[in-house]
């Protein structure tokens, strides 16, 4: 699941995954981090989802992916588009 909550000069992407599909850690890496593993990792919530968000200049075309466990790398079926490179969303 990606959510996103918008103000006039910013975007905060939101970064969730249920819990029972997790095998272990998982981080967001992307555009935001200069792709660096583990500098947003997945916290586990009370509602049954790992998620992390990222606050981002509005307008800001964002690419992402998951990393998980054994360094697997997987996108979001949420991003407003998929490229061989991962998850691409307007913020």
């Amino acid at each position: 699941m990606l959510k996103r909550s918008r103000s006039a000069t910013s975007t905060t992407l939101t970064f969730a995954l249920p819990t029972a599909t997790l095998d272990g850690p998982v981080s967001v890496v992307g555009s935001f981090n200069a792709w660096t593993p583990g500098a947003h990792p997945l916290r586990r919530r009370s509602n049954g989802t790992a998620s992390t968000s990222v606050t981002v200049p509005a307008g800001t075309e964002v690419r992402f992916r998951y990393l998980g466990e054994g360094g697997r790398w997987f996108d979001d079926v949420d991003a407003d588009l998929i490229t061989a490179e991962g998850g691409v969303v307007l913020a």
